[in-house]
């Protein structure tokens, strides 16, 4: 039997479901239908799904609270699939847990390649602690970080924002949440702070700062750490 990644999709519209079933089906996953919010949490608890795929509009309760109701018990990979595109609401997924956020109308093309990249990183987003990408290598155990073998020094201050990034490999991190780790709930609304930062990470670990491949901004929303595509 073909070991193919299980994609439980909650979303109660007809030709979504169709469209993600032929994309989902002919890239080599196997998908899984909830139509509403309760059952949805049943199959995610039944089924064990590698990756939920999840709309906020469902008819018996808000997808966010289903989001909420599943982080309380599961890790798993979330992506919201939604027709809402007001930075709240995209902010407020981000926060209650969900790994990445595409809205409605979406092109296969983007949802493959997000669902391809929160499924590489998902296990490193709660068991790694040591990671390699091309010359850079980050050992959080060891508090070492190398670029092409030399060690990169960095302050204490940098070295807990990049634990951080590197604790959810893939997954979109809001000004807000970054904030609130790094810094403390006092500082949640100095978004200028992951600005500054971040940047100075870029500058000390980016092959090309300027065209950033490992620390990827999110327009609006906060940050992305991913690593480089093995070749």
């Amino acid at each position: 039997m073909e070991n193919k990644p299980v994609i439980l999709v909650i979303d109660d519209e007809v030709q979504i479901r169709r469209l993600l079933q032929l994309t989902l089906d002919s890239n080599g996953y196997r998908a899984l239908f909830s139509e509403t919010g309760e059952d949805g949490i049943r199959r995610a608890g039944m089924d064990r799904p590698e990756l939920i795929i999840l709309d906020l509009g469902l008819p018996d309760r808000d997808g966010l609270s289903v989001l909420k109701e599943i982080r309380k018990w599961s890790n798993v990979p979330v992506l919201i699939l939604s027709v809402r595109n007001l930075e709240e609401d995209i902010i407020s997924c981000l926060n209650a847990g969900a790994d990445d956020y595409l809205v409605k109308p979406f092109r296969s093309g983007e949802l493959l390649a997000r669902l391809r990249t929160a499924l590489r990183h998902r296990p490193a987003v709660h068991q790694e602690s040591s990671v390699v990408s091309g010359d850079l290598s980050i050992d959080l155990g060891a508090r070492i970080v190398k670029r092409s073998g030399e060690q990169v020094k960095l302050t204490p201050t940098e070295f807990n924002l990049l634990s951080l990034f590197v604790r959810n490999l893939g997954r979109v991190l809001t000004h807000q949440y970054i904030l609130e780790q790094v810094w403390g709930p006092a500082f949640s609304e100095q978004s200028e702070y992951t600005r500054v930062f971040v940047a100075q990470l870029r500058r000390k670990l980016e092959e090309d700062p300027s065209h950033p491949t490992l620390f990827l901004t999110e327009s609006g929303i906060g940050y992305r750490f991913v690593l480089a595509e093995k070749v």
